[in-house]
């Protein structure tokens, strides 16, 4: 059986010499993973089409006895090659990805959760890099999550709280305008490390690196 879809490739890792597995996430079957055969040979239709963070429209034949699926076209809609230009866009891309697929379930569909990223992958290299985007983002999943936090009742300083509303209530571009100070990055890391840690349990292991600015 063979099903279209449209969406944004999280992940990759190699299968055999040749073959690739590619993680998606798509609004309508959620998270999924397809199976390039073949994708690193010479001629093959898939090469140099399939990295972290290209979206595309491709189609795929639905394995009846696993969650690995057969790709079988693609037209690539989006590279965003901006994130290539300093290796922190893509340290902060790759958590949120990695917080992203640690929360959400495959197959399901997550329509909130691509616009979520698609809107932070094309923002994050508008301005230089800033751990404030990645608050944001955390702080949006947690929304969509319906884990969004009473912010009337956690214990932040005055200033602090404003921002998380304001991250909250902007979109992308209001909040990579939103400026920190030294204190109140450390403040909203810290708040929002043991938040996420409460209602998940545990945070992907590059967090620490992808503040790093």
């Amino acid at each position: 059986m063979i099903e279209s879809a449209a969406g944004l490739v999280l992940r990759t890792r190699p299968l055999t010499e040749s073959s690739i597995i590619v993680h998606w996430l798509t609004a309508d079957l959620g998270r999924l993973a397809t199976v390039a055969k073949g994708a690193h040979r010479p001629k093959s239709p898939f090469r140099g089409k399939l990295d972290l963070f290209y979206e595309a429209d491709f189609t795929f034949a639905r394995s009846r006895r696993s969650e690995l699926h057969t790709l079988r076209e693609m037209s690539l809609r989006d590279t965003h090659t901006a994130l290539r230009e300093d290796l922190v866009y893509l340290r902060q891309a790759s958590y949120a990805a990695a917080l992203l697929e640690q929360t959400t379930e495959t197959e399901t569909p997550l329509p909130g959760m691509l616009q979520l990223m698609k809107g932070f992958l094309s923002a994050l290299p508008e301005r230089p890099p800033e751990p404030q985007m990645l608050f944001a983002f955390e702080l949006k999943l947690a929304r969509e999550l319906g884990l969004e936090p009473d912010l009337e009742q956690v214990r932040l300083t005055p200033g602090a709280r404003e921002i998380l509303k304001a991250f909250l209530a902007g979109d992308w571009a209001r909040c990579s305008l939103i400026r920190l100070s030294n204190p109140q990055k450390e403040e909203l890391r810290q708040f929002l490390h043991g938040f996420l840690i409460y209602h998940l349990g545990k945070l992907p292991p590059n967090r620490t690196r992808a503040l790093l600015t």
